[in-house]
């Protein structure tokens, strides 16, 4: 008799969780032990997340879906890039279940409702096409923060001569931005003291539309996050593009901690503060309001925060440190 009484408590309890979880986007794998000897029941995750915005988190997301999908296979996802602002935008709306902003959350935003956290590192680098005709002063010397305003902002520099302070080499630059909103650009743009809208340039869609654009012009600059203007399977640029270091320290020298030739360059640069910061930022998850407790959506940003962290090194993003990574799971609580 206690035995069945047991089982229909089980029973029970395991309705009361499915039926709990059914509006959060899904149902939780919550295991129910049954008592010794007895087999344990669990309610299966199931249900469909959908996610959208910053294309600097794109493929670090889509590989953090395939792998949650390997443990729990009855989960589905519906991912899409298309911009920080799209993300903000559609988390706010509850067109989607997460979005994903590569930039800080504003005041404003946090008003509307966006709960926000932190889950990896990365950052913005100069593009530039591997035919560029100042392309060895370029990787020897690097470029300033100045130089940068000069070419982004106030336009008061205009050819690749001016650039690198080679006044014989008249070749124009040709500016490209991004025409989306998005979290590249204004991260971009903050570094050099402005916003999106401050950036000079011919607008492009996209960080793989800003990338082509400079590959098939040897006089272009752009900017591109990590993970677009580094092929993650060589280690090296995109074939036809080139990161130009910062020199962040102004001795007109690209120094060896200031290179980023390869990926593991651009990661170490990054994680060691070596790489400014802006352009350097934290990659944000947003949903509208803070996630329920048992929701799918919650247990999704857990797993990414504990397990799903060890595929973040091997994806090309910059693990949290410790000390943030405590604060980002308390505010999950």
């Amino acid at each position: 008799m206690l035995a069945e009484c047991r089982k229909g408590l089980v029973a029970l309890l395991a309705i009361t969780l499915l039926a709990g979880l059914a509006g959060c986007g899904g149902s939780t794998a919550v295991p129910v032990s049954t008592g010794p000897g007895e087999q344990a029941i669990s309610v299966e995750l199931k249900g469909k997340i959908t996610i959208s915005g910053a294309w600097a988190l794109y493929p670090m997301m889509v590989r953090w879906g395939e792998e949650f999908q390997k443990v729990h296979p009855d989960v589905l996802f519906d991912i899409s890039a298309g911009g920080a602002g799209k993300g903000m935008t559609d988390a706010l709306a509850g067109a989607v279940e997460i979005g994903m902003v590569s930039r800080a959350i504003t005041a404003e935003e946090e008003g509307k409702g966006a709960f926000w956290v932190p889950v990896v590192k990365d950052a913005v680098f100069v593009s530039v096409n591997e035919k560029n005709p100042v392309w060895e002063d370029l990787h020897t010397k690097g470029l300033t923060q100045e130089a940068f305003i000069g070419i982004y902002v106030t336009g008061e520099i205009t050819t690749w001569g001016q650039a690198v302070g080679r006044p014989e080499v008249t070749d124009p630059i040709h500016v490209y931005t991004r025409s989306d909103a998005c979290g590249a650009a204004e991260t971009w743009a903050k570094y050099l003291g402005g916003k999106q809208e401050d950036l000079k340039g011919i607008a492009v869609y996209g960080d793989p539309g800003l990338l082509d654009a400079v590959i098939k012009d040897p006089l272009g600059i752009g900017f591109n996050n990590l993970n677009y203007l580094f092929d993650l399977s060589t280690g090296l640029p995109v074939p036809g593009a080139r990161a130009v270091s910062i020199d962040a320290n102004g001795n007109s020298l690209a120094d060896a901690e200031e290179l980023c030739d390869t990926k593991d360059q651009a990661v170490a640069a990054v994680a060691s503060g070596f790489y400014p910061s802006p352009p350097a930022r934290d990659e944000n998850l947003v949903t509208n309001g803070k996630p329920a407790d048992g929701s799918l959506t919650k247990t999704f940003i857990l797993w990414i925060l504990t397990d799903g962290q060890k595929f973040v090194g091997e994806a090309g993003y910059i693990g949290l440190p410790q000390e943030q990574m405590d604060g980002v799971l308390e505010k999950l609580k």
